[in-house]
């Protein structure tokens, strides 16, 4: 079967390898039917994500139908469609134990650490697997994992009915926290310097939207909230300006999470975090929120249809990371396809 391995930064290969068989833990073989390009994908590719190991097969949003089980298999059934967790975790490490696995300190993340769904078939465990609402077709399905990034990134900021919330980015990421934050409150702000994702996320719910590259962002932010800051913001851009532009956005006793994996040194303020007595938090991957994100889904309070905007066969990987490096605005999400071509 064929695969897309980054073999090494900006080394991208189809490569043919041996179908995988299921076994006592791996019991669940999932054929691959979509796969979402994300922007950790596009840092692995490029040399930029410092959690990559090489060679990998990358890809960690990932869709298919379940095509064999094996032993102990219980809940799920050949021709279910699933979504498959990135997240590996041992169990009985400190952040395990303490309920966040998703920062295990063995963790493996599948597509990062571990080979991942960019590949015809994957098996794995079927506590790994959760099936699909079925109004959902597989190339928007991709979406429920970068939405369970969305709802760990809220949960980590706390976010209440009479928070201000500032979302740096509205790209697939910040879009998506916009869409969990929406529930929670209903004063956001979001900002970034493509005026039509602006438009996107104005009509997603925003309250108000800042164009960074045209308005000054924090005399906005003080516009829009009597001169004290928002209370809440989140890093959905994670680029070396951002997180200094959220400590300057943000108010007194505010929360500020970041999301970026950068390991470039950046400048910051140490007093305004003092002064303003800030938590800064990080918020990475997801914490079991699959199933949350996918009752928010059958609930009809999450919608998740039309989010793919470009589809590429997986033979085509190529072109579609080349595609994704020109910044087109027209792209919101690229989604790899596994049917015959």
């Amino acid at each position: 079967m064929i695969a897309v391995q980054i073999f090494k930064p900006n080394d991208l290969r189809i490569i043919d390898i041996e179908k995988p068989n299921i076994d006592d833990k791996n019991n669940v073989l999932v054929k691959m039917t979509a796969a979402g390009l994300c922007g950790s994908d596009a840092g692995i590719y490029h040399g930029t994500n410092a959690a990559a190991t090489y060679p990998r097969i990358i890809g960690h949003e990932m869709v298919g139908i379940v095509s064999e089980t094996g032993k102990g298999v219980t809940r799920l059934k050949t021709g279910d469609r699933v979504i498959v967790n990135q997240v590996t975790s041992c169990g009985h490490c400190y952040p395990c134990l303490h309920g966040r696995g998703n920062v295990c300190d063995n963790l493996k993340v599948r597509g990062v650490h571990i080979d991942g769904g960019y590949r015809e078939f994957i098996a794995v465990p079927e506590s790994d697997c959760y099936i699909l609402p079925g109004s959902l077709k597989d190339t928007d399905a991709v979406m429920i994992e970068p939405t369970t990034i969305g709802i760990q990134g809220c949960s980590r900021a706390r976010l209440e009915k009479d928070d201000t919330l500032l979302i740096f980015g509205a790209g697939a990421l910040g879009t998506s926290i916009l869409k969990v934050a929406r529930l929670f409150c209903d004063n956001i702000i979001i900002t970034d310097v493509i005026n039509e994702k602006l438009s996107e996320a104005k009509a997603m719910g925003a309250k108000h939207t800042i164009n960074g590259k045209k308005e000054n962002l924090v005399e906005k932010i003080k516009e829009y909230t009597n001169g004290r800051g928002v209370t809440v913001s989140i890093d959905a851009a994670c680029i070396p300006a951002s997180l200094m532009s959220l400590l300057q956005t943000t108010g007194n006793a505010g929360r500020v999470i970041t999301m970026g994996f950068s390991t470039s040194p950046i400048e910051i303020n140490q007093f305004l975090i003092t002064s303003k007595e800030l938590d800064i938090r990080g918020s990475r991957l997801q914490n079991k929120m699959f199933q949350k994100a996918i009752d928010l889904i059958k609930e009809g309070k999450l919608d998740l249809n039309g989010s793919c905007s470009h589809t590429f066969n997986i033979k085509d990987a190529q072109k579609g990371f080349d595609f994704n490096d020109t910044k087109d605005p027209s792209i919101r999400k690229i989604v790899f396809t596994f049917d015959e071509k």
